[in-house]
């Protein structure tokens, strides 16, 4: 059989994604993609892909596979609280994240839960050796429109690759973590903002909002102070892009995300800046935002700073020691120590 992933367990939504689906907005087919357009770039810096090479986007909790392939070079980008390899031959040992990591047959990586994140990205060298669907591999599950019949990863889902072996280079890591920033979601008001009280632009713009339970790929809910409209809030249809901030009758806001509908007939008070989407792709149920408007040039500066954070890390990547892991009990068979020492007496 060629060279595959063999997937053992799928972890709770673990999707194929790449940089997304464009051109087709027109015929009701959304963008969809990475939610955090930076860690796919990151994974894919890792294992020397081009950036925008498709990787598996995992969703809290990971997915299990096995190496069917004679070697496989892969690499997660994220804050995975677990992350374990165990060999054919059952000896389990700890794997890093934010590096990569050359692999052999039978070998089972075991991806365990996303820490401080709602997503985290698996990209292997070479890529998916998939089909991709209107010119991309992107997962939108709501219409079953991509790869794999456009379904999240499932139990013995096959995952074929386009390298059948690694190559011996050095593994490579990041110089250090991505960094999203804190403080608040930076928004550029409108394009309805005169559909909104002044109170409600103001509140909006003061209060604290919660992610609430009701957060997917699709958008972000947010629980907090509710938002006045003048005159309800319907508008004719028109055109919607991720970040825009929508306003249905109960006056919560909703933030839309990579699989948002093309088009909409709500409100929209204000649209989320480029280089805070990532922050909210990775934003999980209960995590706190509060919103601060710029300009289209701190807009355009904002996004500037993220591009060369990116390309920073990229740049600084280094090459690691094959060794994964301290072998605890080889250290300890070792005779490291052939005495001792008094600091004080000397002897």
């Amino acid at each position: 059989m060629s060279p595959h992933l063999h997937i053992l367990s799928p972890g709770l939504h673990t999707t194929i994604q790449d940089f997304g689906r464009f051109g087709f907005q027109d015929l009701g087919v959304p963008v969809a993609g990475a939610l955090d357009f930076a860690g796919l770039r990151l994974a894919n810096a890792l294992v020397g892909n081009q950036p925008g090479e498709a990787c598996l986007e995992i969703s809290t909790l990971g997915p299990t596979l096995r190496v069917e392939a004679d070697s496989v070079r892969l690499a997660i980008c994220g804050p995975m609280r677990l992350m374990l390899g165990a060999a054919a031959g059952g000896e389990r040992r700890a794997l890093e994240a934010d590096r990569s990591h050359r692999l052999s047959r039978g070998d089972i990586v075991e991806i365990g839960a996303v820490a401080a994140a709602s997503v985290a990205y698996l990209a292997v060298a070479g890529g998916f050796d998939l089909a991709p669907v209107m010119g991309s591999l992107s997962t939108y599950v709501r219409a079953g429109l991509g790869p794999l019949g456009g379904k999240p990863l499932a139990v013995g889902t096959v995952l074929p690759l386009r390298a059948a072996t690694a190559s011996d280079s050095d593994d490579l890591a990041l110089p250090e973590a991505m960094a999203y920033g804190g403080g608040p979601i930076r928004v550029m008001l409108g394009p309805q903002q005169d559909s909104f009280t002044d109170e409600a632009v103001a509140t909006f713009l003061s209060a604290e909002y919660t992610v609430s339970k009701q957060a997917d790929r699709m958008g972000l809910r947010l629980e907090g102070p509710r938002l006045a409209h003048r005159a309800g809030p319907d508008i004719a249809s028109d055109g919607l892009v991720s970040g825009c901030i929508q306003v249905p009758g109960d006056g919560g806001p909703i933030i839309l995300l990579a699989d948002h509908q093309t088009t909409g007939g709500y409100a929209k008070i204000a649209t989320v800046i480029s280089a805070d989407l990532p922050r909210l792709g990775r934003a999980m149920p209960g995590t706190r935002l509060s919103f601060a408007p710029v300009s289209v040039e701190q807009a355009e500066a904002a996004r500037q700073m993220l591009e060369r954070e990116i390309e920073r890390r990229i740049t600084g990547l280094r090459p690691v020691g094959a060794m994964i892991g301290i072998d605890l009990t080889a250290l300890y068979d070792s005779n490291l120590v052939s005495g001792m020492v008094d600091a004080i007496d000397g002897e």
